[in-house]
C-alpha cells in the first residue's frame, strides 16, 4: 500500500545549506527539479532501438495495461527475447507480471530511467551528487571524480561515479545486483550484473525539449492516460533536460543499446511517496512473499 504526504523536511533540511552549484558545468542542471510523464525509453534517430509495446490502443499509443515488449526486436539475444515474450504472455492473459517497483525494491538503473516521473540533483560540500527520485523515495549516491573498486560487491543501485565533461554530466554505474525483480525497462527485459548504464545529461533548448516529451507521449502514452500528472513547467523558455542514456550487457544485449530520456522542470512540491511491502497477492497466483532475512544481521 501507498501513502503521500508533504515530503520530509528534515530529509529536505539536511541539504539547505549545500551551494546549489558545486562544479564547472553544473549550473542549470543540479537544483532543480526534473519531470516527464511516460514510462518509456525514447529511440535514438538510427541504429539498435528500445523495445516498444506490441499491444496498441485504437489511437495508436501503447496500451498500458498489457504490456508485451517486442521481443522480436533484434537488440535481445535469444535467451532475452524468450523471457520478455513469457512475460507478454502473461500480461495478455490478464496475469501481468511482477517487478521492483511495485514490490517495494530498490528501482535500480537503468529502469529507473524509465519509471522515475521526477529527480533532482543535489551537489554537496565534499563534490559529490546525490540523486533523489520521486517514486518510491529512492536515493542514488554518485561519486565524482572517483573510480570503481577493484573488488566491487554488487548493491541495488550500482556502484556510480561521475565527472563533468564542460557542461554535460556523465555518470558511470556498474555492479547492479540482480534478482527476480530486476528489469531494464518495462516490458521486463531482464539484466545480468555485467549490466554497464551510463549516463550523459545536458541541457537542451526548452520548446524542444516539449516537443520530445510530447513525440513520446503520442507514440507511448502519457501516465495516467494522458493526464499531466507530475507537474510540469509549461514555460518553454526555461530549458529542459535530455539524458542520453547507453545500456551495455552482452548476456542479454546484441550490441550496446542507447536511448534518450527527456526531462522538463517542475513545479509541482515534493512528495514523501511510502511503498509498503505487500503480504498479499499482487497478481493472482504470484505471491511472492515479504522479504525474509534467514540469519540475524547482529
Amino acid at each position: 500500500m501507498k501513502r503521500q504526504v508533504t515530503f520530509l523536511t528534515i530529509f529536505a533540511a539536511g541539504f539547505l545549506t549545500v551551494p546549489v552549484f558545486a562544479a564547472d558545468g553544473a549550473s542549470g542542471i543540479t537544483g532543480v527539479r526534473w519531470g516527464k510523464n511516460t514510462f518509456y525509453f525514447e529511440p535514438m534517430p538510427s541504429g539498435p532501438q528500445p523495445l516498444r509495446n506490441l499491444i496498441r490502443r485504437p489511437n495508436g499509443t501503447g496500451n498500458v495495461n498489457q504490456l508485451v515488449g517486442d521481443y522480436r526486436n533484434p537488440i535481445l539475444k535469444p535467451e532475452a527475447a524468450a523471457v520478455v515474450k513469457q512475460k507478454g504472455e502473461l500480461a495478455i492473459a490478464g496475469k501481468g507480471f511482477v517487478n521492483a517497483q511495485e514490490q517495494c525494491r530498490p528501482i535500480q538503473p537503468p529502469y529507473a530511467f524509465a519509471m522515475q516521473l521526477g529527480f533532482q540533483m543535489l551537489p554537496k560540500n565534499d563534490g559529490n551528487i546525490t540523486i533523489i527520485y520521486g517514486n518510491n523515495n529512492n536515493v542514488r549516491q554518485i561519486r565524482m571524480n572517483d573510480s570503481h573498486p577493484t573488488k566491487l560487491v554488487p548493491s541495488p543501485m550500482g556502484d556510480s561515479i561521475g565527472h563533468w565533461e564542460g557542461d554535460m554530466l556523465v555518470i558511470d554505474t556498474i555492479g547492479v545486483r540482480t534478482d527476480s525483480f530486476t528489469s531494464a525497462d518495462r516490458f521486463g527485459t531482464p539484466q545480468s550484473e555485467a549490466m554497464h548504464v551510463t549516463e550523459h545529461y545536458r541541457l537542451i533548448d526548452g520548446t524542444l525539449a516539449k516537443a520530445a516529451q510530447e513525440k513520446a507521449e503520442k507514440s507511448e502514452g502519457a501516465v495516467g492516460n494522458g493526464a499531466r500528472v507530475s507537474g510540469v513547467d509549461p514555460d518553454t523558455t526555461r530549458n529542459g533536460l535530455q539524458l542520453e542514456l547507453t545500456m551495455e550487457d552482452p548476456n542479454v544485449f546484441t550490441a550496446p543499446l542507447t536511448v534518450l530520456v527527456t526531462y522538463r522542470p517542475l513545479m509541482v512540491e515534493w512528495q514523501e511517496d511510502i511503498c509498503a511491502d505487500n503480504p498479499v497477492e499482487y497478481y493472482k497466483d504470484q505471491y511472492v512473499g515479504l522479504p525474509k532475512a534467514d540469519h540475524p544481521d547482529f
